[in-house]
């Protein structure tokens, strides 16, 4: 029998301000949507966020000494990349991080390219900034997700400067081999465009092998002219906190960062610091053991998807996201046929996918097992 107490015994998130379980707390409905996970941190983060807590001032707050170096360990031991700490800038959210790159790498008009589908901000910030968003459609087959590179090569035109890659890619789960990111790095190379990489899921690859590969440590001039974007928020639930990282080698990209905000970028609070530094240096067991609880979840939703007439699921290699493909089916709004059931997806339409769901799997296997339940009757016949 499988079971672990920090997975199975979760709090009741209930009237705690929960944007997840708030969206439908009128009814009785259970929300597996947005990204953040049902379980409790780990004790050593608890614990670090408890003793800066205890020191009881909590005044404006740059990078602490032990924020850079933190990560840049965490980075050399679980993805074998070496960076230099003074590279790293801290940013309230890997969010924030793509839409000052947006403001700090691009001017009106210009081109910021994406895979879709595609987490939904990486489709609206370019607007936001005044830029244009073109979006390069990811093409499946019965196993992968794959790169379509005659369409991605005829996306690109003289006003392109930016490819935000999301990797491991949500909502697919893909995680991007070596070759394809040479080969994507050479095409940007070709055409002087940076990389920006978000690369929050890095820590949530479910099998080692091939693991996770940071686009900016491969040896190539693209990579070494890449940002990357890092933070703990995913792997071990802290996004409330409001702490991530940009890797950013250009010195004079580092000076304008926070000023390419346009003052509307805060600092990040005390407490999101002493979290993060006590997950990437201390989080690893709970981390591993989180997998195991991922893996077993993965193979649920597979055996429940299979068995439902009308429905697929490429199986992900990352994340603890389902993406579900509803177009076989009869059903004209998946997301409204879940909701009736009482589930609560994510809309496909919201990543430029119609016709798709994506579940969060990151919640007590019971509770798991009572949703694909759920699956089942919103997609009956």
């Amino acid at each position: 029998m499988f079971g672990d107490d920090d997975f199975d015994d979760c709090p009741d998130r209930r009237g705690t301000g929960s944007e997840k379980w708030d969206r439908w707390a009128e009814h009785d409905l259970l929300p597996l949507w947005v990204a953040d996970m049902d379980f409790r941190s780990p004790d050593v983060v608890l614990e670090a966020i408890r003793a800066r807590v205890d020191h009881g001032v909590f005044g404006y707050t740059h990078e602490p000494p032990g924020f850079a170096p933190a990560l840049a360990d965490h980075l050399r031991s679980q993805h074998g990349w070496s960076i230099d700490p003074a590279t790293v800038v801290a940013t309230p959210g890997v969010v924030a991080g793509l839409a000052i790159t947006a403001r700090l790498l691009t001017a009106p008009d210009d081109e910021i390219l994406t895979f879709t589908p595609i987490y939904p901000p990486f489709l609206s910030l370019p607007g936001l900034a005044g830029r244009r968003c073109v979006r390069v459609p990811l093409v499946s087959s019965a196993s992968a997700w794959q790169i379509d590179w005659d369409a991605l090569a005829a996306s690109i035109t003289p006003r392109t400067r930016l490819f935000w890659l999301c990797h491991p890619h949500n909502p697919t789960g893909t995680v991007f081999s070596r070759p394809d990111l040479i080969r994507l790095a050479d095409l940007c190379e070709q055409h002087r465009i940076t990389v920006v990489s978000d690369e929050i899921w890095a820590d949530l690859v479910l099998d080692d092998t091939p693991g996770h590969v940071p686009f900016a440590s491969l040896d190539h001039e693209a990579a070494r002219r890449a940002i990357t974007l890092l933070a703990p928020s995913k792997t071990w639930n802290l996004a409330g906190l409001g702490c991530a990282a940009a890797v950013v080698p250009d010195a004079s990209q580092r000076t304008r960062w926070r000023p390419a905000g346009g003052g509307l970028v805060p600092m990040i609070n005390p407490l999101g610091y002493a979290a993060a530094i006590a997950a990437w240096q201390h989080g690893d067991p709970w981390r591993r053991r989180l997998l195991a609880v991922l893996r077993r979840h993965h193979e649920l939703i597979a055996a429940t998807v299979a068995g439902i007439a009308g429905l697929s699921s490429i199986a992900s290699q990352a994340t603890y996201l389902a993406w579900i493909d509803c177009r076989g089916t009869d059903v004209a709004d998946p997301v409204t046929a879940c909701v009736q059931a009482g589930l609560g997806p994510s809309d496909g339409r919201e990543f430029g996918a119609p016709g798709f769901i994506r579940l969060n799997l990151a919640c007590p296997t019971a509770r798991l097992d009572e949703a694909l339940r759920r699956l089942q009757q919103a997609f009956a016949r």
